[in-house]
Protein backbone atom coordinates (compact mmCIF):
# COMPACT_ATOMS: atom_id res chain seq x y z
CA UNK A 1 0.00 0.00 0.00
CA UNK A 2 1.35 3.72 -1.21
CA UNK A 3 1.52 6.20 1.83
CA UNK A 4 -0.16 8.24 -0.85
CA UNK A 5 -2.73 6.30 -1.59
CA UNK A 6 -5.50 8.90 -1.99
CA UNK A 7 -3.03 11.60 -3.65
CA UNK A 8 -3.43 12.27 -7.14
CA UNK A 9 -1.28 14.20 -9.71
CA UNK A 10 -3.02 16.04 -12.28
CA UNK A 11 -0.51 16.90 -15.40
CA UNK A 12 -1.56 20.01 -17.45
CA UNK A 13 0.17 22.66 -19.75
CA UNK A 14 1.19 25.33 -18.06
CA UNK A 15 -0.94 27.72 -19.97
CA UNK A 16 -3.29 27.03 -17.38
CA UNK A 17 -1.36 27.72 -14.10
CA UNK A 18 -3.48 30.89 -14.04
CA UNK A 19 -6.81 28.96 -13.84
CA UNK A 20 -5.26 26.59 -10.48
CA UNK A 21 -7.48 27.06 -7.36
CA UNK A 22 -4.62 26.75 -5.10
CA UNK A 23 -7.05 26.20 -2.88
CA UNK A 24 -7.65 23.29 -3.80
CA UNK A 25 -4.59 21.80 -4.23
CA UNK A 26 -1.52 21.01 -2.50
CA UNK A 27 0.57 23.81 -3.70
CA UNK A 28 0.42 27.02 -2.62
CA UNK A 29 1.49 29.01 -5.30
CA UNK A 30 2.77 29.53 -8.82
CA UNK A 31 6.35 29.28 -7.57
CA UNK A 32 5.71 25.58 -6.17
CA UNK A 33 4.82 24.17 -9.37
CA UNK A 34 7.38 22.21 -11.13
CA UNK A 35 7.56 22.12 -15.24
CA UNK A 36 8.50 19.90 -17.48
CA UNK A 37 11.96 20.15 -19.07
CA UNK A 38 10.74 22.16 -22.28
CA UNK A 39 8.31 24.29 -20.06
CA UNK A 40 5.24 23.30 -21.70
CA UNK A 41 3.75 21.04 -19.12
CA UNK A 42 3.35 21.00 -15.15
CA UNK A 43 1.24 19.13 -12.44
CA UNK A 44 -0.46 20.01 -9.30
CA UNK A 45 -1.39 17.56 -6.72
CA UNK A 46 -4.25 16.67 -4.41
CA UNK A 47 -6.32 14.03 -2.37
CA UNK A 48 -9.23 12.35 -3.29
CA UNK A 49 -11.90 10.59 -1.70
CA UNK A 50 -12.68 6.81 -2.96
CA UNK A 51 -16.85 6.23 -2.17
CA UNK A 52 -16.83 2.64 -3.90
CA UNK A 53 -20.56 2.56 -3.04
CA UNK A 54 -23.46 4.48 -2.43
CA UNK A 55 -24.22 4.59 1.65
CA UNK A 56 -27.15 6.60 3.98
CA UNK A 57 -25.89 8.74 6.37
CA UNK A 58 -28.66 9.54 9.17
CA UNK A 59 -28.26 12.45 11.87
CA UNK A 60 -30.42 13.64 14.20
CA UNK A 61 -31.78 17.18 14.31
CA UNK A 62 -30.29 18.41 17.59
CA UNK A 63 -33.29 21.27 18.18
CA UNK A 64 -36.05 18.54 17.26
CA UNK A 65 -34.31 15.42 17.92
CA UNK A 66 -35.74 14.14 14.74
CA UNK A 67 -33.56 11.98 12.47
CA UNK A 68 -32.79 13.14 8.43
CA UNK A 69 -31.10 10.98 6.23
CA UNK A 70 -28.98 11.71 2.91
CA UNK A 71 -27.54 9.20 0.45
CA UNK A 72 -23.79 9.56 -0.57
CA UNK A 73 -23.50 8.33 -3.92
CA UNK A 74 -20.69 6.43 -4.96
CA UNK A 75 -17.45 8.30 -6.91
CA UNK A 76 -14.24 10.13 -6.27
CA UNK A 77 -14.64 13.07 -4.44
CA UNK A 78 -12.19 15.84 -3.87
CA UNK A 79 -10.59 16.66 -7.33
CA UNK A 80 -10.07 20.29 -8.12
CA UNK A 81 -12.40 22.76 -10.44
CA UNK A 82 -9.15 22.63 -13.20
CA UNK A 83 -9.79 18.61 -13.42
CA UNK A 84 -10.74 17.25 -16.67
CA UNK A 85 -10.33 13.92 -17.86
CA UNK A 86 -8.49 15.88 -21.46
CA UNK A 87 -5.41 15.60 -18.87
CA UNK A 88 -3.74 12.62 -17.66
CA UNK A 89 -4.24 11.65 -13.56
CA UNK A 90 -1.74 9.78 -11.80
CA UNK A 91 -1.23 7.94 -8.98
CA UNK A 92 2.10 8.19 -6.57
CA UNK A 93 3.84 5.10 -8.61
CA UNK A 94 2.88 6.30 -11.93
CA UNK A 95 4.38 10.10 -10.77
CA UNK A 96 7.47 8.73 -9.58
CA UNK A 97 7.72 7.10 -13.14
CA UNK A 98 6.94 9.85 -15.33
CA UNK A 99 9.50 12.14 -13.31
CA UNK A 100 12.21 9.90 -13.83
CA UNK A 101 11.78 10.36 -17.73
CA UNK A 102 13.78 12.67 -20.15
CA UNK A 103 10.80 14.77 -20.55
CA UNK A 104 10.65 16.02 -16.72
CA UNK A 105 14.66 15.69 -15.94
CA UNK A 106 17.61 16.37 -17.54
CA UNK A 107 20.38 14.00 -17.64
CA UNK A 108 23.39 14.62 -15.45
CA UNK A 109 26.46 16.06 -16.80
CA UNK A 110 29.14 13.32 -17.00
CA UNK A 111 32.24 14.34 -15.10
CA UNK A 112 35.28 13.30 -16.63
Amino acid sequence: MSTFENRRWLVIPTTLTGSVDFTQVLESGLGQLRTSVDGTKTFIKYEINIVPEDYVVTVPNPETREESSYTVTAGVYGRPAIYSEEYTEYNHQEILELLATPEWTQPMPNRE
